[in-house]
């Protein structure tokens, strides 16, 4: 270790290599459970591209794993360390590079935070679509690594549609640029989405040129309330049937709905079993609201209520923004799924989870991106309680299993990491799990980026 240490430090100040066990524990694990976490030998937060390339060739000497992290919101494990790994942190890599208002595209580094990001090309009167809840908290290169989405990709996409061009530090130090600046471009193979979602285990990402938009109107929303999930499901079926574009279309089930009362106090209707929220940004959203309000009418809400303005737009959306937080007070600890099925089979996955939950004796809340069927089953339990846990353990890998017999994926934006890694194998099947690893093994041959991640 002592070697590792020192040649870490010829190539980095002395504050940027932590090494008190203290100070590195606590960057062990991110908010995944169930997943393991190691022992890192050293955490370091380089500031330049030099530092990173320098921690890459002495981990590649030493043949010492590395894992890179970001702000560790992940749901999956994929940050967590490894006994005797070192931990590469790249929070302090935070600058903005450039906004280009003609190109619309910024240039970043990784340790930007998402909504600091948004915040500065909105100045300039463009938007950054991809808005994970954690969006004050989580960085670029954080979601680059797990291709994380949100609440607006029903109308707007993933953070992979968004990323242009990556500047990578390979395993061996090398800086491999990927990518381009320009509107189109498909020379070679492509090499850039490749590195979108890979968890680490591929490059360490140290700058981005994303893609951004011109910024759209203030959105105005709508709340429909069902007696049941199947009537709300309907209703977006026919929503998306119809061609109607919402920039946000969330559902909310009658755990979560009771939930966030708990937590607020916002007098949701409790005799509600799934709460439909739906919005437009277009120039004038009130003939598109006024459309989905007969489609859900139609389908079987029993009321509709439509803002007037966009400041009761984002009281409505309130609800739907501490659905996480409110069933995390639920209990003791969390894990939050992130199954995406087809839109026609929602409500099958939705009611069908709640049967999970009652044969488990859990409590289990459902909210989802409807639009796009990403679906977040969040199952509360108490890991002091073993039986419970078990229970949680067991609830969970249902879930999983009945998303992929509804035809969908295990994950919609939270990636793989450690906690669905033989999930994955389920999914892929063992001639794309060969091809993946044969890519690994392309870019990774020693095996010390984000070991046992994904495969």
């Amino acid at each position: 270790m002592g070697d590792l240490i020192s040649l870490l430090r010829e190539g980095l100040p002395e504050s940027a290599v932590l090494t008190d066990p203290d100070v590195t524990a606590s960057y062990a694990n991110d908010m995944a459970s169930f997943c393991p976490a190691g022992a890192p030998v050293a955490v370091v937060l380089p500031r330049t591209v030099e530092q990173v390339r320098h921690v890459m060739r002495t981990a590649t000497a030493l043949r010492v794993p590395v894992v890179p992290q970001g702000a560790r919101t992940g749901l999956s494990g994929a940050a967590n360390a490894v006994d005797g790994c070192v931990v590469l942190s790249l929070v302090k890599m935070d600058r903005i590079l450039e906004i280009d208002p003609v190109e619309r595209i910024a240039v970043v580094e990784p340790g930007v935070v998402n909504a600091v990001l948004s915040r500065a090309v909105l100045e300039h009167g463009l938007y950054y679509p991809p808005d994970p809840s954690s969006w004050e908290q989580c960085t670029i290169g954080g979601n680059i690594g797990t291709a994380s989405g949100g609440l607006c990709c029903v109308k707007y996409g993933v953070t992979a549609e968004y990323v242009l061009g990556l500047d990578v530090v390979l395993a061996d130090g090398r800086l491999l640029t990927t990518g381009r600046r320009t509107a189109k471009g498909v020379a070679g193979y492509d090499l850039t989405r490749l590195f979108v979602g890979s968890e680490g285990s591929l490059g360490i990402v140290v700058r981005a040129v994303l893609a951004l938009r011109p910024a759209p109107p203030a959105q105005l929303a709508l709340a429909a309330e069902f007696p049941s999930t199947a009537t709300a499901c309907e209703a977006v079926r026919r929503i998306m049937a119809r061609g109607h574009a919402p920039s946000l279309l969330e559902l909310m089930d009658r755990t979560t709905v009771r939930a966030v009362n708990s937590l607020t106090g916002m007098g949701l209707p409790e005799s509600t079993e799934a709460l439909l929220l739906a919005a437009f940004d277009t120039p004038d959203p009130g003939p598109d609201l006024a459309a989905v309000a007969e489609v859900c009418t139609a389908a079987g809400a029993t009321e509709v209520v439509p803002a007037d303005d966009p400041a009761e737009s984002e009281l409505l959306l309130h609800a739907r923004r501490v659905a996480l937080p409110a069933l995390e007070a639920l209990s003791p600890a969390t894990m939050i799924d992130d199954v995406c099925v087809p839109r026609g089979r929602l409500a099958a996955f939705v009611d069908a989870t709640s049967a999970i939950a009652e044969r488990h004796g859990l409590t289990i809340g459902v909210c989802a991106h409807a639009g796009d069927g990403n679906t977040h089953p969040v199952v509360c339990f108490d890991p002091a309680d073993e039986d419970e846990a078990r229970r949680a353990r067991e609830s969970f890998d249902e879930i999983m299993a009945l998303g992929l017999e509804l035809g969908g994926t295990i994950t919609g934006e939270h990636g793989v990491g450690l906690l669905k890694k033989e999930w994955l194998a389920r999914e892929a099947g063992p001639v794309a799990m060969e091809m993946q690893r044969g890519i690994k093994a392309v870019f990774d041959p020693l095996g010390i980026l984000n070991p046992g991640k994904v495969f």
